[in-house]
C-alpha cells in the first residue's frame, strides 16, 4: 500500500507541475502578445499623428495679429514675429514707413533678418538682399521679391493681416 501511495503521490506531483506549467505558458503567451501589441501601437500612433496632424485652434480664422507698437519698432529698425505659424518681418524705414513682408527668403527658404548697417533685409542664404520698402530683390539669387502682408496701424498698435502674395513653398 505504501508503494501505491508513493506512486499516487508522484502522479499528483507530476499533475500539479503540468497544470502550473500550462498556466505559466499561457501567462507568457499573453504577456508576449501584449508586448508586441504595445510596441506596434507605440510605433503606429506617432506615424498616424504625423500624417494627419490636428487642426490648430484659432490660426485659420485669425484675421490679424498684433505686431507691436510704433515705439517698439522705431525708424531704422525691424522685428520678426510669427503670424499664423509663418515668420513675418516688420520694417520701419524713413523712406517707406512701416512695411510687413514674409521673412522667408524666396531662394532657399531661409529666415531673413534686418541688416541695420546696410538698411536692407538680408538673407543668409547666398547673401540675398531685399528692398525694405518694396520687398524687391536688390542683389543675390532670390528669384522673386518678398511677399508683402496687409498692415494696419490703429493708434500706436501695428497689426498684420493676410499675405498679399504667394508665400515660399519648399
Amino acid at each position: 500500500m505504501s508503494e501505491q501511495m508513493t506512486t499516487t503521490g508522484r502522479q499528483t506531483t507530476a499533475a500539479a507541475e503540468r497544470a502550473s506549467g500550462m498556466a505559466r505558458r499561457s501567462f507568457l503567451k499573453v504577456a508576449l502578445g501584449f508586448s508586441f501589441a504595445a510596441t506596434a501601437l507605440g510605433t503606429a500612433i506617432p506615424i498616424v499623428g504625423y500624417l494627419w496632424p490636428p487642426e490648430r485652434a484659432g490660426t485659420a480664422n485669425q484675421v490679424r495679429t498684433l505686431a507691436g507698437t510704433l515705439k517698439e519698432i522705431p525708424v531704422g529698425q525691424a522685428k520678426i514675429l510669427p503670424v499664423n505659424d509663418k515668420p513675418v518681418i516688420v520694417v520701419n524705414t524713413a523712406a517707406g514707413g512701416i512695411k510687413a513682408f514674409s521673412a522667408i527668403c524666396t531662394h532657399l527658404g531661409c529666415i531673413v533678418y534686418w541688416d541695420t548697417q546696410k538698411g536692407v533685409i538680408h538673407s543668409p542664404c547666398h547673401d540675398g538682399l531685399f528692398n525694405p520698402v518694396t520687398g524687391a530683390v536688390i542683389s543675390g539669387p532670390p528669384p522673386r521679391p518678398l511677399p508683402a502682408y496687409e498692415l494696419e496701424i490703429e493708434g500706436e498698435n501695428i497689426y498684420i493681416g493676410k499675405p498679399l502674395g504667394e508665400l515660399y513653398k519648399a
